[in-house]
């Protein structure tokens, strides 16, 4: 375990736990039970410290013992982006995983600054125990991904507990307490048909993705999805505050790569901020539409509330002309 102060070689991979087939259903967590203790962790951006008790609050209402990481409302010294050092971000997350009485990590918001400190906890003794539930969006891509990719464990896009995409929206909170605690599959995400088929069609396959940039910056890395990296997949995609030029140049460079090869199917949520959505439509045809599978537009996921929770590494079926995404499974064991 990395302490926090002590150095460390950014960059360099621990060794996988557990590596991943792609299109092969995942390790599913125990669900959570009445009393269960979850734990609020900052692994990215700085967390407010108001919004972070309004969560746990809710938490708590719950019947949850809700604790929150040594450094959760850290602030790095010389970077104000980032919740504090690399090194104590990665404790928090190796110390909660390997704690035997944590049944949850739940983060307390995104940004920047997951991929500084992804490589830095022991991956190899996060393996060997029973793994806890992983929940979070946007910037937690990056750890969505080192999780499927290295531990072989379903995670929950789910809004972060810090934030008003929580706090401010009750029905993610029923969607989030759904998921964690539910032995049913999770709601299904929809879309108007007349709005979402981009291309038609139906495909089943495991879920992935999460926020399209965080995918794009993970190519080349230990936990980048390469060359059929999302095969079998049904892959799923969102963004905010990206010019539509920049939406187009990341699906260009994970079409380059080959990390779309064989993918099953695409999802696609909210692009808030991210220019004309008629534009943002135009891009996802024009660089998806190729690809000869099911995509789907506008299923509202994203930087947009109320925020669903549901499953990645998880079976679902998209019906692309229906304009729906069904989870065939519980999110949770």
């Amino acid at each position: 375990m990395t302490r926090a102060g002590e150095p460390a070689t950014p960059g360099r991979p621990t060794t996988p736990g557990r590596p991943t087939t792609p299109g092969r259903a995942l390790r599913r967590p125990a669900r959570l039970r009445p009393g269960s203790r979850v734990t609020v962790l900052a692994p990215s951006g700085p967390a407010d410290a108001a919004l972070v008790a309004e969560g746990c609050a809710i938490l708590a209402s719950w019947d949850l013992e809700v604790q929150v990481t040594p450094h959760a409302l850290d602030r790095h010294p010389g970077f104000g982006y980032l919740a504090g050092q690399d090194a104590a971000r990665a404790d928090d997350l190796e110390r909660a995983w390997l704690d035997p009485g944590v049944g949850a990590i739940l983060c307390a918001r995104g940004g920047y600054g997951a991929q500084r400190m992804v490589d830095r906890p022991g991956w190899a003794a996060m393996a060997a125990v029973p793994p806890p539930v992983l929940a979070g969006f946007s910037d937690v891509t990056a750890l969505h991904e080192a999780v499927a990719r290295r531990l072989g464990v379903t995670t929950l896009h789910a809004p972060n507990v810090g934030g008003t995409s929580f706090t401010a929206h009750p029905a993610a909170q029923r969607s989030l307490r759904a998921a964690l605690f539910g032995t049913e599959p999770v709601s299904s995400l929809t879309a108007p048909p007349e709005e979402a088929c981009l291309v038609p069609g139906v495909a089943s396959g495991v879920t992935a993705g999460g926020n399209l940039a965080l995918l794009a910056a993970g190519l080349g890395t230990p936990d980048g999805r390469q060359s059929g990296g999302f095969a079998g997949c049904i892959l799923l995609l969102e963004d905010v505050d990206e010019e539509p030029y920049r939406l187009d140049r990341m699906l260009t460079q994970l079409l380059r790569s080959g990390a779309l090869d064989a993918v099953a199917g695409v999802a696609l949520g909210t692009w808030t901020a991210c220019g004309r959505p008629e534009t943002v439509r135009q891009v996802m045809h024009d660089r998806l539409g190729g690809l000869g599978v099911p995509v789907a537009w506008g299923l509202g996921f994203g930087h947009t509330g109320p925020q669903p929770t549901f499953p990645l590494g998880a079976r679902a079926e998209l019906d692309a002309t229906a304009g729906t995404l069904t989870f065939l499974d519980p999110a949770l064991a």
